[in-house]
């Protein structure tokens, strides 16, 4: 019941649209003014391996901690041009409404790093909140791209 209506009832796609209209504004001025203003991840990610999340004597996330030392800190340059490209792009995507479903899981792939890298701020807020985009699914997207753009792709695939 609840899934038919966020996943169908057209009411909720007006939700959904002001819903992705905030967190699409919000990740596209992050990624904007990190493109502007010469974002460089390195102290970031520095301080992440440095200081990692610890529970009683013990790293959190290990497997996240060697991840960052042995691949985000020596390609730091490539991570400094795809962190607000990445913003950039699922700002767009919530915003004009186009594989919205897409931008919301990247979204939450995105929030999760900074949250297992030590940085809380709003993360946990855009988490849940982007949440409920993933779960009401297509009807996200149903004022936006989306209404265009899935059924193009399915009937590309020959999906039905």
């Amino acid at each position: 019941m609840i899934g038919d209506l966020f996943r169908h009832n057209k009411y909720m796609a007006v939700v959904w649209l002001l819903l992705r209209l905030y967190l699409g504004f919000t990740w596209l001025t992050l990624g904007i003014g990190k493109m502007a203003g010469g974002f460089s991840a390195e102290g970031f990610l520095s301080n992440a391996v440095a200081n990692p999340v610890m529970r009683e004597g013990s790293m959190v996330y290990p497997n996240y901690v060697a991840f960052l030392e042995n691949f985000a800190l020596p390609y730091a340059e490539f991570i400094n041009f795809i962190i607000p490209l990445g913003e950039v792009l699922v700002g767009l995507g919530l915003i004009v409404g186009v594989l919205t479903s897409f931008a919301a899981f990247f979204a939450i792939v995105m929030n999760m790093s900074f949250l297992m890298a030590g940085t809380v701020s709003t993360n946990p807020w855009m988490i849940g909140l982007t949440f409920f985009l993933l779960v009401a699914g297509a009807n996200a997207g149903r004022f936006g791209g989306d209404r265009w753009v899935l059924p193009f792709i399915k009937q590309r695939l020959g999906w039905k």
